[in-house]
């Protein structure tokens, strides 16, 4: 130990640098113990009937606890790493890894979470792949308007944002999910074209989230506008992957498993636009191990409906109408599931997509009549529901409208 200073200003600092525990917040808890929103809640903390376990009791808090270990807003991983006292002191002097440079300078760990939060995870409302679905569809065909190309680029470059803030933060679940929605969105922007590129994003974020070792080097190329990969380079694999035992000391295993589905499904994604149906077809299936013991609620159905629809798609691409349609139907039937215990809005979203899915793969096999009054009863379907959740809409805006005048007409007379 060093000799105690003399001076006042020493002792100030000295005095200055103890963390008076007192004041601490509440230790985290064990890693074994965050079961993110597997653990379902008593009651819903939105209305509406979509929060419904199928099945069992209880509700499904929407992904928010998945969301809390992803990001990791208390920063419980470093604190179980570094100890209260080192964390706390490295937080008081501003040590801890977060962006030194640029407009987030000023910004503290915490707020650069939060951005990086709003950068993998919002949506515009008018954004073209906003929803619940991740359905693959070719959407790229040389016709798109300069505001959609745009669009799509500016979601693309927010992608790699996130990717360059989410090493500058050094959290690795982030850095596996930036990539994932790296493949995603080149995917939606260069289409068959982007695939290669995708599908590497997708393998990094799958190494992220294993149980070896991962180069940041090699992860920082894919935040690049043009990405130029040198066959030649040797890696440096030397940060422990999201289920490696060492970081399982740190935080549960349910931040890789999380990482991992996100990552196969865009893998199987970009395998698809290449035209490797079989192998995409196996990346889809890896998924569902990882789903087992998961509530049945719309936010995980709705996974569980995308791989099906996926892997009957890869079917139909094939040539196996059959087998492609044995598909559809878990599909659907994963909506009618939710039609009857009330939760009418993603259950017909669900049966809408499985039905849609299945009349182009009867018109890939050549059953054009079939298909053809399929897609009629779905865009049938699909316009009384439009007319009926406008009505809704419609009734609702007239009763808060009613509401208020009351409040207000009772107001004048309190104040008469």
């Amino acid at each position: 130990m060093g000799k105690k200073s003399k001076q006042a200003s020493g002792l100030a600092r000295a005095a200055n640098r103890k963390i008076d525990k007192s004041i601490l917040p509440a230790p985290p808890p064990p890693p074994e113990d965050e079961l993110g929103s597997a653990k379902t809640l008593d009651e819903p903390t939105l209305p509406g009937s979509g929060f419904k376990i199928i099945g069992a009791e209880g509700y499904d808090d929407g992904g928010v606890a998945d969301l809390s270990l992803l990001i990791d807003l208390e920063d419980n991983v470093q604190r179980r790493r570094r100890g209260d006292n080192e964390y706390f002191q490295a937080l008081k002097a501003d040590l801890l890894p977060r962006a030194i440079k640029g407009p987030m300078a000023k910004m503290s760990r915490r707020e650069q979470k939060v951005s990086l939060a709003q950068l993998l995870f919002s949506e515009d409302d008018d954004c073209e792949d906003k929803g619940p679905s991740e359905v693959y569809v070719e959407q790229v065909d040389g016709e798109e308007d300069a505001a959609t190309v745009k669009h799509r680029s500016d979601r693309l470059q927010q992608a790699r944002a996130a990717l360059r803030l989410s090493l500058l933060l050094r959290e690795s679940a982030c850095t596996s999910l930036s990539l994932s929605e790296l493949c995603k969105r080149t995917l939606t922007f260069s289409g068959k074209a982007g695939a290669v590129e995708a599908l590497r994003c997708a393998d990094k974020a799958l190494e992220i989230a294993g149980a070896g070792f991962w180069d940041g080097d090699d992860i920082a190329i894919e935040a690049d506008d043009k990405p130029v990969i040198d066959p030649k380079y040797e890696k440096n694999a030397t940060t422990p992957g999201l289920a490696n035992s060492t970081i399982l000391k740190l935080l549960p295993i349910r931040v890789s498993h999380l990482c991992k589905r996100s990552a196969l499904l865009q893998r199987g994604n970009a395998l698809s636009a290449m035209g490797k149906d079989e192998e995409a077809i196996q990346t889809y299936k890896e998924v569902f191990p990882l789903l087992e013991g998961e509530p049945r609620c719309a936010r995980v159905d709705w996974e569980r409906h995308s791989l099906s629809v996926n892997i009957g798609n890869s079917h139909s691409r094939s040539g196996d109408y059959d087998t492609a349609s044995e598909q559809y139907e878990i599909a659907e039937k994963l909506g009618q599931d939710h039609i009857e215990v009330g939760n009418e809005k993603d259950g017909k979203g669900m049966v809408a997509c499985s039905r849609r899915a299945r009349a182009f793969a009867l018109r890939r096999a050549d059953r054009m009549d079939e298909a053809k009054k399929l897609l009629r009863q779905v865009l049938e379907q699909q316009i009384k529901d439009n007319l009926e959740a406008d009505k809704k809409k419609a009734e609702e805006a007239a009763a808060a409208a009613a509401e208020a005048a009351k409040k207000k007409e009772e107001e004048d007379k309190e104040k008469s």
